[in-house]
């Protein structure tokens, strides 16, 4: 089920098919640097999958999806919106990762600012945020693209996070 569309990328439900490259790109330690937990196994990939397959379970206008080229249809990344309770205060995550060989390309953002629109204005979600771990100052400019601010820092169970947000 496709959900959003950019100039460049289909953003659509991740599909049981979409393992192996789920997996690749989770498996790769540079890719992974800057999550709480770093590179995941195949069954943890698959579990996480398998999760989203139909959306969040809380909310299945939530989620994390496949970021698919839409010129040549190859896998390039995840994204999505995820729902967190911080510190008490329920939010709602715009995450993005694309495939390294395909960093610097634009295509994070991209993704993340037609996650944005989709969020606020079919959605109606009026706050968004990233948890971005401290030193990703790659995500960290994506997050300002996006018309984020650094509200605050996080402590994190993974370690200290850069709070971003930004409201509608």
């Amino acid at each position: 089920m496709i959900l959003l569309q950019t100039p460049r990328l289909t953003l659509r439900r991740l599909l049981p098919g979409d393992l192996d490259a789920l997996a690749a790109l989770y498996a790769d330690e540079e890719t992974r640097r800057h999550f709480p937990h770093g590179t995941r196994t195949r069954a943890q990939t698959q579990e996480e999958l398998e999760w989203h397959l139909h959306g969040h379970p809380d909310d299945p206008r939530l989620g994390l999806w496949a970021a698919v080229e839409r010129s040549s249809g190859a896998f390039l990344g995840r994204c999505g919106l995820l729902p967190w309770i911080l510190d008490g205060v329920d939010e709602i995550e715009v995450a993005y990762l694309i495939d390294r060989s395909r960093w610097g390309q634009g295509l994070a953002t991209e993704a993340a600012q037609g996650i944005v629109d989709h969020a606020h204005h079919t959605l109606g979600i009026d706050r968004l945020i990233a948890v971005i771990k401290h030193g990703n100052t790659a995500s960290a400019r994506v997050a300002e693209k996006l018309g984020m601010h650094h509200e605050r820092d996080y402590r994190h169970p993974a370690g200290l996070c850069w709070l971003y947000a930004r409201n509608r």
